[in-house]
């Protein structure tokens, strides 16, 4: 009888409601890099770079080396982690709201003051991890990049950034401190409340400023100097996120805490110049999207590394069922934590923009590419339309503009061989019309933007 009780008390599984009211429910950590090449750490093979505590981080995960951002821009792709939404489901397809007529800067991001207090309030009609998990009673902590106005925008409970490009004094962390979030920890301990992290620091991303020591030792690695400071930015991110992760272990909170690392758009760092080489971040290339996805909780989730697909969508879903929480209806991504839907997913989706969004309520309006991969195949399609009519549109967009001129001349789709060709050099889409065709049905199943009418 004894033993009928204790399988009977293994096997039974509370129901959500009592899962909410358990003090014991964990908290949650999001590590979010910024501006970083997928191969950019040593767990990832990098010859030179060396992320020690990111190696041991994915030691102790279920760690997905290929995953992928839908999006290589900085703000849709955060949209995108924070909701599990794709850019046109959530709307937010750019960087920065559109150009109003006559517009000054006075309203802030270039833009006019209501077009830019639209731009913030994009968030508001979406469900966003934060609000969903305040529903539960977690509080939450925003730091580093945002992009929505103040933090509160995005259902956090507290936070750092309070309404400029990129996320104003958010921007201090990992750069200059932690102390913010050991701060937000301790109180969210004293109101013996669940937490949530948000930590995605502008790190390594640019002005690439790192401390002498870690330039120093990566400029007798390389001839570049560009090269040596984005190497030192990638060690010095981490260096931050081993302090983030020994003081969940000092805390003895690790053993409770959800782990989630991702990064929110590749880069490829330019040997000649401060700035990202081609078929980089802004483009539609697999570089720009590429990104490791580690899903850490010890005694839950057994360390293993997976061959499979992943995407940044996939993290909002994930987390909710782990918390045993129910999902808001449109999530296309999938629990990672799910091994039959792991192994079921054959393809993951991404759509890219412009930079400066052309209006806030149509996405179709904005797109420039979509794409789809089964991992070894990538099918890129770019927006068929006149050439004329549509540079005339984007002005500002100067980096995408010559990748944008270059699809529309070609006008027809990239097919990349990622096995044999991973810096997609050679367009094979002529020699494999039935690749095309099969991989363009999956990605008009998953969206087609409505027809463009000039």
């Amino acid at each position: 009888m004894k033993i009928l009780i204790i399988l009977a008390a293994l096997l039974f599984t509370p129901p959500a409601g009592l899962q909410a009211a358990s003090p014991t429910r964990p908290n949650v950590v999001f590590i979010i890099s910024d501006d970083q090449g997928a191969g950019d750490y040593s767990f990832m093979g990098h010859p030179q770079i060396q992320t020690p505590h990111l190696d041991r981080l994915a030691a102790q995960s279920l760690t997905f080396p290929r995953g992928f951002v839908p999006t290589s821009v900085c703000c849709p792709s955060l949209a995108s982690i924070v909701t599990g939404l794709y850019p046109h489901q959530h709307k937010v397809t750019a960087n920065d709201p559109p150009l109003a007529s006559g517009a000054n800067s006075k309203g802030g991001r270039g833009s006019s003051a209501e077009l830019t207090a639209q731009w913030n309030a994009m968030l508001d009609n979406v469900p966003t991890l934060p609000r969903l998990l305040a529903g539960a009673g977690y509080l939450s902590f925003q730091t580093g990049k945002w992009w929505h106005g103040d933090f509160s925008r995005g259902g956090f409970t507290h936070g750092m950034s309070q309404g400029t490009r990129h996320g104003d004094a958010g921007l201090t962390i990992g750069r200059e401190s932690m102390k913010p979030i050991y701060d937000f920890i301790a109180d969210s301990r004293r109101q013996e409340k669940p937490f949530f992290v948000w930590y995605a620091p502008m790190m390594p991303h640019t002005p690439h400023t790192p401390p002498d020591r870690l330039f120093q030792k990566y400029s007798a690695k390389t001839d570049s100097p560009h090269v040596a400071r984005y190497w030192a930015m990638c060690e010095w991110f981490d260096e931050t996120c081993g302090e983030l992760l020994d003081y969940l272990e000092r805390e003895k909170l690790a053993e409770n805490t959800i782990v989630i690392y991702v990064t929110d758009n590749g880069w490829l760092q330019s040997p000649s110049a401060a700035k990202f080489a081609p078929k980089n971040k802004t483009t539609p290339f697999d570089a720009g999207h590429r990104t490791p996805i580690l899903v850490r909780w010890p005694g839950h989730i057994a360390p293993a590394k997976s061959t499979s697909l992943a995407s940044s969508v996939d993290i909002v879903p994930t987390v909710l069922a782990a918390l045993q929480l129910p999902a808001p209806e449109g999530l296309k991504g999938i629990n990672l934590l799910d091994p039959h839907a792991v192994e079921a997913r054959k393809h993951v989706f991404g759509e890219d923009f412009t930079i400066r969004s052309q209006t806030l309520d149509d996405p179709a309006s904005n797109v420039l590419w979509r794409w789809v991969t089964d991992g070894r195949w990538r099918l890129i399609l770019p927006r068929t339309f006149e050439a004329e009519a549509a540079l005339k549109t984007i002005p500002s967009d100067k980096y995408l503009l010559p990748y944008l001129k270059q699809s529309l001349e070609v006008a027809q789709p990239m097919l990349f061989a990622l096995d044999v060709d991973p810096s997609e050099q050679n367009n094979v889409a002529g020699k494999h019309p039935e690749i095309v065709s099969g991989l363009r049905s999956k990605l008009d199943a998953h969206w087609t933007p409505r027809t463009i009418k000039q």
